[in-house]
């Protein structure tokens, strides 16, 4: 496994892969690495013969009283994890090597309307930071292939249409959530719950599972139905930013025919915010 940190080691070991035929995929990343992290490298294995996983923590995409600061940085530990899967190269940049202009100077880049609401509406500029990253990211690796995953869904929406409308010959895929075993998605903020919290926590994909049952049995009143799931998040100690269900392809108002819903939610527990989602094909 090689490790580099500029664009001129990157480009010289790209450069050897292309030249024998090998297809890169890439798995973007922010580093403190856990086994959601490890599906995503093991999809993206799949797809190509050479896997790329970024490690970088992106500062664009952290409002000003958000946990840039304290977001765990585990380099050495994330080195050893992907060593154990067989991953072919971790890029971990320096800062001026992602935003050579420094981040005053920077070009940004923003993708309108499917950003607005959800994350978007609670994390003002958070997308565009996203969406800057993940373009200097494929600029810089240039991969045919980019895996994402669906916890954040909203997220690989945007990076979807940014692609596509951007024209960039990059296949993008979904991989599906991982969970622990009581059902809570993996993410590297869970670390910030209590062991009280941490109790309380799989309630809200529990409460997921529970309307998509409800929607699969035909009911389709949606708004009682997150009002009514909203109310039992927060008798459960959370406190609620969204909980809405919506058409799967581009987060829009479902109508009562829509045959394909995600419900998302995220929710603040303790000093962790916690997001996740369910696709129900009904």
């Amino acid at each position: 496994m090689i490790v580099v940190h500029t664009k001129q080691e990157l480009d010289e070991q790209l450069l050897d892969w292309r030249r024998n035929g090998d297809h890169v995929a890439l798995v973007a990343t922010m580093g403190n690495l856990h086994q959601g992290h490890v599906s995503l490298v093991e999809l993206a294995r799949e797809h190509a013969e050479r896997v790329v996983v970024s490690v970088f923590v992106n500062p664009t995409q952290f409002g000003e009283d958000e946990d840039f600061e304290d977001y765990p940085r585990t380099l050495e530990k994330d080195k050893r994890r992907l060593k154990a899967v067989a991953v072919d190269l971790i890029f971990a940049p320096h800062l001026e090597t992602v935003y050579p202009f420094g981040l005053e100077d920077a070009t940004t880049v923003s993708v309108p309307r499917i950003t607005e609401n959800f994350c978007g509406a609670s994390r003002p500029g958070h997308f565009d930071g996203v969406t800057t990253v993940v373009a200097r990211l494929f600029a810089l690796v240039q991969p045919d292939i980019a895996v994402f995953g669906q916890k954040d869904y909203q997220q690989q929406l945007v990076i979807r249409h940014m692609s596509l409308d951007l024209n960039l010959p990059i296949s993008i895929i979904t991989a599906e959530t991982v969970r622990e075993d009581d059902g809570l998605a993996m993410s590297s903020r869970n670390q910030y719950l209590s062991a009280e919290e941490r109790s309380i926590a799989p309630r809200l994909h529990e409460v997921l599972v529970k309307i998509g049952d409800q929607l699969q049995s035909g009911r389709r009143n949606f708004a009682e139905l997150e009002s009514e799931s909203t109310e039992k998040l927060t008798a459960a100690g959370f406190d609620v930013d969204y909980l809405s269900i919506r058409r799967a392809q581009n987060l829009q108002l479902p109508d009562r025919d829509c045959d394909e819903l995600v419900v998302l939610v995220a929710a603040q527990l303790g000093a962790a915010r916690l997001i996740d989602n369910i696709v129900v094909t009904i």
